[in-house]
Parts: structure tokens; sequence; C-alpha cells
């Protein structure tokens, strides 16, 4: 009878448990119907969305199609799993602020939100052990994705995401010019990080028009430029009174946008250090 021997990297079992824990997380909550909110929704896309990227990372290197895939494979798995470790934290704290505090619920329904809590949480930590274990060392070769910049960039996209979440509903930005011009703040430089990851995954940098790492740096100055313009433009046209009109209620979504600005600033400042000394290969 032929024996049946199991691979043993250690890589190979983290990405397998992450998987296992995003499939439970959604699974034991998809199909409660009191969880009709527009936030349950953003959570089981978290977790599905992390579980379909582990999946499909795990087939293609399972059949060796690393070298058929349309992307940069040093690329795409550490990108997957920097995206599904920040997706996986957020619907760790959001799903139990807003379906497990101060609920009314008992029995089945708490058991199964408080078990999607625990499993996404497991979930995060698995994703986050990936990212470990695949990003560059100091001094090693490696693609752009897997480098502390690269890896900026993907948290970078992901706070934008949140803050464009955050301002559209409802619309907190149309009252003065100078908060319209932080909202083209957020969309000038999420379009240009979005890019960068898109270039590095599809193996597009050596198309552009010059070279790249001119591009990173002259981006890079700018993005901290005018994000230190919106770190302090958005708390004075929201939080003085002489220019706010916003409700109390809307105060503290105000201030979480007021603190991301800050974050994506120092995220920013913080790519900008390490590109102008890090040396990559780019694939």
């Amino acid at each position: 009878m032929p024996l049946i021997v199991l691979p043993t990297s250690q890589l190979l079992w983290v990405r397998v448990a992450a998987q296992l824990f995003s499939c439970v997380a959604f699974s034991v909550v998809a199909h409660e119907a009191s969880l009709s909110h527009g936030l349950a929704d953003w959570c089981v896309f978290c977790w599905a969305f992390s579980f379909s990227a582990t999946l499909l990372v795990l087939l293609v290197e399972h059949f060796g199609l690393q070298t058929r895939a349309p992307v940069s494979w040093k690329n795409f798995p550490i990108t997957m799993a920097c995206y599904a470790t920040l997706l996986c934290f957020s619907a760790s704290i959001i799903f139990p602020v807003y379906f497990l505090k101060g609920q009314q619920n008992h029995g089945e329904a708490r058991d199964r939100r408080i078990a999607s809590t625990v499993f996404s949480c497991l979930a995060t930590v698995a994703y986050l052990w990936e990212v470990t274990l695949t990003r560059a060392m100091p001094g090693e070769v490696a693609g752009y994705m897997a480098t502390a910049p690269g890896l900026l960039k993907v948290c970078q996209t992901f706070v934008a995401c949140i803050i464009f979440m955050l301002v559209s509903d409802p619309v907190s930005y149309d009252h003065h010019a100078a908060l319209k011009w932080c909202m083209a703040v957020y969309c000038v430089c999420f379009i240009l990080s979005a890019a960068v990851v898109v270039l590095c995954v599809g193996e597009c940098t050596d198309f552009l028009p010059f070279p790249f790492t001119r591009f990173l740096s002259a981006y890079g100055l700018l993005a901290v430029a005018m994000y230190l313009t919106a770190t302090i433009i958005w708390p004075v046209f929201q939080f003085d009174k002489s220019y706010s009109h916003n409700e109390t209620r809307q105060q503290p979504t105000l201030l979480i946008v007021a603190v991301l600005t800050a974050l994506n600033f120092l995220l920013y400042l913080t790519d900008l250090a390490y590109s102008a000394r890090l040396v990559f290969v780019s694939v």
C-alpha cells in the first residue's frame, strides 16, 4: 500500500490554518438573517476574500503553475496575505463592536457571533504570520511587494478605503472647499499607491517610460506633502465651530477620519524614508 507523504513546509501549514480560520468565521454567520447590516456584509466579505485568495495561492502552488500565472509570483502571494491580514483585523474589530457589544441576543445566535470573532482573530494572526515568513529580510533580493515599502503601499491603500467608507455615509466633505481638497488628497494618493501595487503584481514596471525608482521617489514626496496638508486641514475645518456644520453624532466618525489621515501621513513618510535607502530588484 503506497504511503501518502504530506509536505512539511511551515508556510504551507500557516496558509492552510489561515484558510480554515477565515472559512469558519464567515460560514457560521453567513445564514443569520438578523445580520442584514452593511457592516456585517463587510465582515463576511473580508473573511470570504481572504479565504478565496489563500485558496487560489494554494492551488497554484500545489499544481506548480507559478510560471504560467499572469502575475509576479514573488509579489502576488504576500500582497494577498497582507490584504487578508488587514481585512481580517478590521472584521475582528468591527464585528464584536457592532454585533456583540450591547446586543440582547442569547443562545445559539450569540455563540455563533462569538465563534466568528474568535476565528477572525485567529485568521488575523495566521495571515500576519504568513506575511512575517514571506517578507524580505534586510539585504535580501526579493520582489518589491515583499519589502517594507511594498507592504506599506498595501497599508496605505487599505487605510484610504476605510476613510472613503467613513466620509461617504453620510457625505462629510462637501460643505467647504478645503475638505474637498482633503478628499482629492485621499483619492490621488490612493490611485497612485494602487497603481504601484498593480504594476508590481502584474510585472509591468518595465513598461513605464521612466525609471520605476524615480517614479517612487517623486510620488513619495508628493504624497507626503499632500497628506501633511490634509492632516492639518481636516480637523480644523471639521471641529472648529466657525467652519463646522456637522451634527454631534457625526463627531466620532470625523475624529476617526482625522486619526486615519494622520496614520496614513506617517505611513507615507515611513515609506519615503525606506524608499530612499532600499535597494531592490523589481521582478
